[in-house]
Formats: structure tokens, C-alpha cells, sequence
């Protein structure tokens, strides 16, 4: 290829659209700051003159068929607080040359669908509106700290690496939404880390390869959309909804450039935590997290109608801790997860939580979480009894060895089930839980037995029964006479030989008729412990 000469330059450039074109060629930056906090801020209303503006038809010419590099040099697109007038329109098109704007406001909107870079990176500028479907880069895509005012469409984009929009600014487009990206893909990290969103983030079907962070964001919902829409999102590794460490003095992440996420778990000296806060509804529904949801001390404000869904989720490990929503209804319904990481004091009361069909392996919970507390959560989502949370709760009990509490779950289920029977069956469970609290607890009907065999064989000692076959009987017994009586089926020899008369005859039915009713309770509980074993 042979190089370009000056005299190729087009007609009619400005001094800074020139300026512009050589620092192309040079791969050097080309930095239009007047040096003034103030005056240099994208954000601020101070206007910018002619010696800081560039026309977006110059910038697309030097993108998609700039001039060749200098000798030795690579031609990239560097520009600090520079002005871009007019519409940045480059959809369809290739850009190969690294693109980096720092400081930047733009007038118009900026339109990328179907465009092809190799890295971008806006940071810190002022845009209209990001309008980039289908976009597609081979490296990063960067927009941290930039404000957009009329939201980022992003719908069907393939990020080669990494997508960062550490504290962003967006608000909402028409639609009332800030981040428009589904079917998005991402090869490794999406960090939207301190962002701030005024509008529904739509991540519907996104596939992110490695973690996606929220930390420290706020999402506010715009009138009739969720906060967070996200149905069908699969993340290879961890969902983070939680807090972050920021500086005291700038408010920014101690991060690695370019505003990465920060490693250390433990706050900086001189650091803050802002934690992730949502205003609005979260649909996580069916989604994939390959290593873990993560919602330490998030914060979700909810109406009565909206919801932190969860249907169907899968993933290793969920650690809800989050500040107890006042309204609004948790849901995992469906949900499966190896590991389940909670505090007491997360979860929502009676009627704001549903977990039909959530399964769950472990329960680990943050700090003190007494079984009582437990059976609370399980009646909170249960309004109606269900029998299968019950169930679920006692059968992990039971796996890791709390067998005593798995016996009071179920216990605590059939006096729920109690009352949803007829009178009759309500009467009869009464009993049974009187006697040997539905069999799950058998040395209460022990200790019934004991006494009733006791109070029998000292009644019987002083009566002295006539025999129902002339001399052909065994030797009188009171002992075994009463454990004949109590215990049904079994046959001591006691029992058909002798005649009872008057009380005796009564009091001997009653024998019986206890016996029975201990027997069948405690075998009731026995079948019940060998179906779920």
C-alpha cells in the first residue's frame, strides 16, 4: 500500500478537524482540553466553540477509509475533549483502527448497528443516545463513566472480550428503557459496576462468558417496565447483585484501569460501601449461573404487585442476604440450587414469599437461623398448605444428619395439613399428636403404654375373674392379663380365658381400644419414616 501524501487531505477542514486527521495518521491523542476542571466537564453547560468541535461526517471518514499510518505508526482514533457535531452515523460498516474517546460530548445521537470494531472505548462522554445493534467487536467494548440521556440499545451485539460500563449514566428511551440488550453476548466479563439507570436494564437471553457485576448500581424502574429484566440470562460463572468499595474522596472503585472490578473483598482504608439498590421489579427467571447468585445486602424496593423472580433458576449456589422487602413477593418457584446461603432476617413474611418446586441440596445459613425461625420461612411460603417445602426442608435436615429436626419439620406439616381436614379428621389428628405426636416421636408412646400397662396390672391384681372354660385355664396374671389387652395382635394366653363383669368389662375395652390407637399412630409414623427413607 502506498502512503498518503498531505495533499490527499479533503477540502474545507477545520483547524481542529485537521489536527484531527494528522493525529489519526501519527496514532498519537489528540487532546482539545483547555486545562479547566469546569470547562473541560462533558457534562457541564458551558458550550464548546468551533477550535474544540470536530463534524462526525470527518470522524466517519477517518473510520471507515482513513488515510494510511505514518512509517512506523498505527492509525487509531484518539480524542480528549473534543466536540462531535452532527450524527455519528457508521451502521454497517468495518472499523479496524482502535477507537478511544476520553472527555468527549456529542451533539447527535451515536449510530453503530451492524458495525464491526476491533476495541471502543468512550469514557467519560456525553451522548444523546448509544444505538448499537447487532454491533460487533473483537476486543472490548467500554463505556464507563459516560451519561447517556436517551438509553443504549445493544440487542443481538457479540463483545469479543470484555463489557464495561462502570458508572454509566443512562435514562430511558421512549420505551422506558435504559440498556436494551437482548440477546447480547459477551465473551468473558460484563461489569455494569456503580452504574446508575433510570430505566428497564433488558438482558433478556443474554449470554455473558464469564461474570456479570452489578455491584454497587442502582436501577430505577421506569413507569410500567421492571427494573431488571433479565429471563433466560446464562452466566458461566457468578451474578453479582451486591455491594462495592468506593473512595470517600472521588467516589470512584479502587480498580484497575480501565475501571475494572476490584479485587480485594475487604474495604481500602478511605473507602465507602454502596450497595446494589433496585427500584422496581427483577425477572431472573430460567437462567443459568454457572457459579453463583450473589445478592449480599442488596436492597430491592418493590411495590405490592412487583417481584424478585426467580422461576426456575439453576445454579450452584444462591446467597440471599439481602434487606427484607418491605412489599413485593420473592419467588422461586422451580428454582434449583446446590447451596442455599441465607440470613433469617432476609426473607419476606407471610404471603411475599413462593417457593413451589424450589429445590435446594445444602443450607448454610449467615449467623443464627434456629429452626423455628425455619419453619417460619416455610409457612410464609405457604399460605395454603403444600406439603413439598416441608418435605424438601426436612429431607436436606435429614442429609446432613439433623435427624431430630427433620422429625419436628414433618411434625410441623401434619399439624398444618390438621387444618385443612373435616372436623372428624381434625379430631383425630389431635389425638394422634396428643398421644405420639403422629409417630414421630415414639417414646411418647412408650411412655402411654408404661403407664396405661401399669394402671391395668395394679386394677386387675385385685380382681379375681371367674374362668370362661371351668378348670381349664392358666394361672391368673394380672401383669400379663393388661399387656395381653394393649398390645392388639399379639396373643399372651391371657385374654380368652377369662369372664369380666360390670366396670371390669369397660375397663378392659378401654385397654383395648387404647392399645389400638397407640399401635396404629405409631405405625402411621414408622411408614411414613420408611417411605421417605
Amino acid at each position: 500500500m502506498t502512503e498518503r501524501h498531505d495533499d490527499d487531505l479533503p477540502d474545507g477542514l477545520s483547524a481542529a478537524e485537521l489536527g484531527m486527521w494528522q493525529s489519526f495518521r501519527n496514532g498519537t491523542t489528540y487532546d482539545l482540553r483547555a486545562r479547566d476542571r469546569a470547562l473541560d466537564d462533558p457534562f457541564a453547560p458551558h458550550e464548546w466553540g468551533p477550535e474544540r468541535s470536530v463534524a462526525a461526517r470527518v470522524v466517519a471518514r477517518l473510520l471507515l477509509s482513513g488515510p494510511a499510518a505514518r512509517p512506523g505508526r498505527v492509525t487509531a482514533l484518539k480524542l480528549w475533549g473534543v466536540r462531535i457535531t452532527g450524527k455519528l452515523d457508521l451502521a454497517g460498516g468495518r472499523v479496524d483502527p482502535y477507537v478511544e474517546l476520553t472527555g468527549c460530548r456529542f451533539d447527535e445521537e451515536v449510530a453503530f448497528p451492524e458495525c464491526h470494531f476491533t476495541t471502543l472505548r468512550l469514557v467519560g462522554c456525553a451522548v444523546p443516545r448509544f444505538e448499537a445493534a447487532r454491533l460487533r467487536t473483537e476486543g472490548d467494548l467500554h463505556l464507563p463513566r459516560c451519561r447517556v440521556e436517551r438509553g443504549i440499545r445493544l440487542t443481538d451485539a457479540q463483545i469479543g472480550t470484555d463489557l464495561l460500563v462502570n458508572q454509566i449514566e443512562v435514562g430511558p428511551d421512549r420505551q422506558g428503557r435504559a440498556l436494551l440488550g437482548d440477546g447480547l453476548a459477551v465473551a468473558q466479563d460484563l461489569q455494569a459496576e456503580m452504574a446508575d439507570m433510570l430505566g428497564e436494564l433488558s438482558l433478556r437471553g443474554a449470554k455473558v462468558g464469564g461474570s456479570l457485576s452489578l455491584r454497587g448500581s442502582r436501577l430505577r424502574a421506569a413507569r410500567g417496565r421492571r427494573a431488571l429484566n433479565a429471563p433466560q440470562l446464562s452466566v458461566e460463572r457468578t451474578l453479582y447483585m451486591s455491594e462495592a468499595w468506593v473512595s470517600i474522596d472521588t467516589g470512584n472503585q479502587g480498580t484497575t484501569p480501565p475501571y475494572g472490578i476490584a479485587t480485594s473483598p475487604t474495604p481500602a482504608h478511605g473507602t465507602r460501601s454502596q450497595v446494589f439498590r433496585c427500584r422496581g421489579g427483577v425477572r431472573l427467571d430460567d437462567g443459568r449461573f454457572g457459579d453463583a447468585v450473589d445478592l449480599h445486602k442488596a436492597v430491592f424496593v418493590l411495590d405490592t404487585h412487583e417481584e424478585l423472580s426467580l422461576r426456575r433458576t439453576v445454579t450452584p449456589e444462591l446467597r440471599f442476604n439481602p434487606e427484607r422487602p418491605v412489599r413485593g413477593r420473592v419467588v422461586l418457584n422451580g428454582a434449583k440450587v446446590v447451596t442455599l446461603i441465607d440470613v433469617s432476617t432476609s426473607w419476606p413474611g407471610p404471603g411475599g414469599l413462593a417457593m413451589g418446586g424450589f429445590v435446594y441440596e445444602n443450607l448454610v445459613p449467615y449467623g443464627h437461623f434456629p429452626l423455628s425461625r425455619r419453619l417460619e420461612w416455610v409457612a410464609a411460603a405457604t399460605p395454603e398448605y403444600v406439603p413439598e417445602p416441608y418435605e424438601r426442608l426436612a429431607a436436606v435436615l435429614r442429609s446432613c444428619g439433623e435427624d431430630a429436626d427433620a422429625r419436628e419439620v414433618l411434625l410441623a406439616k401434619q399439624r398444618r395439613r390438621r387444618e385443612t381436614l373435616p372436623p372428624a379428621g381434625k379430631l383425630w389428628g389431635y389425638l394422634q399428636d396428643w398421644t405420639v405426636a403422629y409417630g414421630y416421636r415414639p417414646g411418647r408412646a412408650a411412655v402411654w403404654m408404661a403407664v396405661l400397662w401399669a394402671a391395668g396390672t395394679l386394677a386387675f391384681s385385685r380382681y379375681d375373674p371367674a374362668s370362661i372354660k371351668g378348670a381349664e385355664h392358666p394361672q391368673w396374671n394380672a401383669a400379663l392379663y393388661a399387656l395381653d389387652l394393649l398390645v392388639p395382635v399379639i396373643d399372651l394366653g391371657q385374654q380368652g380365658y377369662w369372664r369380666l363383669e360390670g366396670g371390669w368389662q369397660w375397663m378392659a375395652a378401654g385397654l383395648v381400644l387404647v392399645g389400638w390407637i397407640l399401635a396404629t399412630t405409631v405405625a402411621a409414623g414408622a411408614s411414613r419414616l420408611l417411605r421417605r427413607g
